[in-house]
């Protein structure tokens, strides 16, 4: 997860988080979700959040590997389903689901709030549970700047009412910091980076950039490293392109197209997979919104050569 400068720090003097929290001596998780929860509509009580701390597994493909996995579908998808031992895991689950992914021993960020609209029991198996989660605006806010000190990380959830939940400390409540463009050349972004640049304000200056030139650029796949030589011209210009690529994971290409979806054996149908995950995005070479399309394309057929992308890569033409 990227830095961030503290704004808080633990045992502030006074701090203030939302405008009913009052000024605090020690600042905890449960102080932060009963300011917030009053300041919600409708109000949220502790006793409807359930509090989730995620750790990544890196060799594990069925559970959360590493940032780039912290994706809204993702992200729900690991959370939905749930052990079907009531010892394990509530049998009747709140509400709010708050979900935080480990950041350190036991430092641990807020990656944002699920909404819990029941069980979907024609998915119930004799082992699991899935519940419909659906995304939630309440702590908005304070989503990837909260961090707390979770005090035991064998124990990855809780009530929010519990003594236990309620009384971790706050470490640090961070800006979202303005991320600053490194230049052309100093572009280099995994796929989950590229979805933030494409959405959130912190990258505007990316965006500014990006979207007043055409270009050359690569994508190569970190799990093999095969690459893909595109282009992005015309009225598109690059942050067209890969905003193109931040929402399927594609673009269209048919070689990634084939990745992002796959047949099991002996069946037609395919199915979508997250393969994007393993896409680093970077620039080979920019112009500027007069160049002619048959210089860009000219490049384009350049670099396709010069790395092989036809031979070896993931260029089909």
């Amino acid at each position: 997860m990227s830095a961030h400068q503290p704004l808080v720090l633990e045992a502030p003097a006074a701090t203030v988080v939302s405008a009913s929290l009052a000024s605090l001596t020690s600042l905890t998780l449960g102080h932060v979700l009963t300011g917030m929860g009053s300041d919600h509509e409708p109000e949220v009580r502790l006793d409807e959040i359930h509090v989730i701390r995620h750790a990544f597994k890196p060799s594990d493909p069925h559970s959360l590997r590493g940032p780039e996995d912290l994706t809204r579908e993702r992200v729900i998808a690991y959370t939905r389903v749930q052990d079907i031992s009531s010892r394990r895991f509530p049998s009747h689950p709140p509400r709010y689901w708050v979900i935080l992914v480990a950041d350190g021993q036991r430092r641990s960020r807020l990656w944002g709030t699920l909404e819990n609209h029941g069980e979907v029991t024609a998915e119930r198996t004799e082992t699991y549970r899935s519940f419909d989660l659906r995304p939630t605006e309440f702590l908005a806010p304070l989503h990837d700047r909260l961090l707390i000190e979770w005090d035991n990380p064998r124990s990855w959830h809780r009530s929010a009412g519990s003594a236990s939940a309620a009384r971790m400390p706050v470490l640090e409540i961070a800006d979202r910091d303005k991320v600053h463009f490194p230049g052309f050349d100093g572009v280099l972004l995994p796929y989950h980076q590229l979805r933030a640049m494409v959405e959130e304000p912190r990258y505007a200056d990316w965006r500014a950039a990006l979207s007043e030139v055409q270009g050359i650029y690569l994508i190569t796949d970190s799990s093999n490293g095969k690459q893909y030589v595109g282009k992005a011209d015309g009225a598109e210009r690059i942050l067209g392109r890969w905003a193109v690529y931040a929402r399927d994971g594609h673009g269209g290409n048919v070689a990634l197209r084939e990745l992002a979806h796959h047949s099991a054996a002996g069946q037609a149908a395919k199915t979508k997979t997250d393969h994007a995950r393993h896409f680093v995005f970077s620039i080979l070479r920019v112009f500027g919104p007069s160049t002619p399309s048959s210089e860009v394309n000219a490049a384009e057929s350049h670099y396709k050569e010069a790395l092989m992308t036809r031979i070896f890569g993931l260029n089909r033409n």
